[in-house]
This record gives structure tokens, sequence and C-alpha cells, in this order.
């Protein structure tokens, strides 16, 4: 099984912030830091310091999400913001990101552990996807 963390931040979110939701999230669903793949994000988050900050700590790929590749994931979300459609494309940052990016990593279908997770500066949520074999 491969696993992507989707986040989402407000701007200027602390490195301290992104890095405790995320390991409560993974906590959560008894999941070790060193299953997790990638994190993902939207494209519109690119310039936010403790996103970069936390793929270069924790050594993983970040893959940012346009959105045209988040919206088609917007019937999965647990919430919807409306600020988040108008920012990013998508009503759910981290639940959309998370799905997206283990899809396009696999190839196969992707399904979140649980609603997003949240603290007073961000979201993050875990997909799960099924690594295909090659035959």
């Amino acid at each position: 099984m491969l696993y992507v963390a989707g986040l989402g931040c407000r701007r200027g979110c602390a490195l301290s912030q992104l890095r405790d939701l995320l390991l409560h999230t993974l906590a959560r669903h008894d999941l070790p830091l060193s299953d997790l793949t990638a994190l993902a994000s939207s494209q519109h988050k690119q310039t936010e310091p403790a996103l970069l900050q936390l793929a270069s700590e924790l050594q993983l790929p970040l893959y940012w999400l346009s959105p045209a590749q988040l919206q088609p994931y917007d019937a999965h979300l647990s919430q919807h913001s409306e600020l988040s459609r108008q920012l990013t494309g998508s009503a759910g940052v981290a639940e959309a990101s998370a799905l997206a990016q283990a899809e396009s990593l696999t190839g196969g279908r992707a399904r979140l552990l649980g609603p997003r997770q949240n603290n007073a500066s961000a979201t993050c949520a875990i997909a799960a996807a099924p690594i295909m074999e090659l035959a």
C-alpha cells in the first residue's frame, strides 16, 4: 500500500504546527512516518515555507497539484470550503491532494483513511492506494 499525506495550511503557518499535525494524523491511523511515500498540496501553496521545510526535513517528495487535478475529488471530501474552492479550485485541499497524488503515483483507486485532521493553521489527510504489480 502507498500512503500520501495531503496538506493545506494558512499563509505563514509554522513548521512545528504542520509537522505536529502530520505526526498526529499518522498516529491516528497507526502509521509510522516511514510508511509515508509523499506529501501533496495545492500549487497555490508553492511558496509556503513550512510546506517546503517539512518536505525537506522528512526527505519526502512534495507534489503541487493544479485546480484541474484537485477539483474531481470534491465529491469525496468530508468538509467543503468555498474560500478554498475560490483559491485552489478544490473545496478541500488536504483530502483532494492526498487522493489525487496517491492515484497519480499508483494508477489505482485511492481512499482516505479518515476525515481530514486540523489545527488552528493547517489541515492534513492521508490517502492509501494499492501499488499495482507489473505482470
